[in-house]
């Protein structure tokens, strides 16, 4: 697949790398976005497709943006792999005014709007490029017109500035991490991704939510050296896992005193976050002094 840029965007120069611009016809302006990001694995669709359901529950108007080329973060919303809009694009040749909403919308569990954005095959193109397109026929369509809470899941670690474009539309960026060594140290290269881009662009740090994880304490000694805070914590459920296959949100589970904990724990973030979580002005460590930080009891 060849994917033919027919407008490229504008390039700009972020502290010795190359970033796509955000065209500013292409901000989101009327709804509250949020970006996951964490290390790969680590559960942010899971995370993200929850956390869209409450919103919806709290009677807001969701959009799911699944940042990833397997195009997974949206099916337990939806109970299918939606199509991409890459795929969308490129089957009427990128002339985007051929394409009709449903084309590349799905709705999904308790009417959440999913859109998978996809990506270019590996090792070819540009995830920030795809991200800005489904923005842009977004805006195209006014779908975002009627929409409250705007969530883009994003793959794996922040591995380019490509991926990283989400964060120039978000509001505030969360980040999911488990108590261990690897998911800490990725949480803190995204830190200092996010610290980057808020130089240029409006997103905030709104917190960490601790997920797949029976204690915090490792997270939270992070999270107090480097002026973070935990928004939640998911525990390692094996409810989760069987919502997984069962395709399901875990709101549509069968009920039990441990699912309700932790469906209230998502309503709860979604009520902290839509009554506007303050900023974390955290500062991220280097490396190596993180290697030393972390581990010893």
């Amino acid at each position: 697949m060849n994917i033919a840029i027919r407008n490229p965007v504008p390039i700009r120069r972020e502290e010795g790398s190359l970033q796509v611009a955000l065209d500013p016809a292409d901000r989101i302006e009327t709804a509250k976005v949020f970006a996951v990001y964490g290390k790969g694995g680590i559960g942010k669709s899971t995370t993200s497709s929850n956390l869209s359901v409450a919103f919806s529950k709290l009677g807001k108007r969701v959009l799911q943006i699944g940042c990833d080329p397997k195009h997974d973060s949206t099916f337990t919303l939806t109970k299918r792999l939606a199509p991409t809009v890459i795929d969308a694009l490129e089957s009427v040749n990128f002339h985007s005014e051929e394409l009709r909403p449903e084309d590349f919308v799905v709705e999904g569990y308790n009417g959440v709007k999913c859109v998978e954005a996809g990506g270019p095959p590996a090792g070819t193109g540009c995830g920030g490029y795809v991200v800005g397109q489904t923005v842009k026929l977004l805006k195209e369509h006014h779908l975002l017109d009627n929409t409250d809470v705007v969530v883009f899941d994003v793959l794996g670690d922040v591995v380019c500035g490509g991926f990283a474009s989400p964060l120039q539309h978000a509001d505030r960026a969360l980040i999911v991490t488990a108590n261990d060594f690897d998911s800490i140290f990725a949480m803190n290269r995204i830190v200092a991704a996010i610290h980057s881009k808020s130089k240029n662009y409006g997103v905030r740090l709104g917190g960490v939510i601790a997920n797949r994880s029976a204690k915090t304490d490792e997270i939270d000694r992070f999270n107090a050296a480097v002026g973070l805070r935990r928004l939640a914590h998911f525990p390692d459920l094996d409810v989760v896992r069987r919502s997984r296959l069962k395709k399901s949100t875990l709101f549509e589970m069968d009920p039990s005193p441990e699912l309700k904990a932790v469906t209230d724990e998502y309503m709860r973030l979604a009520e902290t976050l839509w009554a506007g979580a303050d900023p974390c002005e955290a500062a991220p460590m280097k490396d190596r002094d993180l290697f030393e930080f972390l581990g010893f009891d």
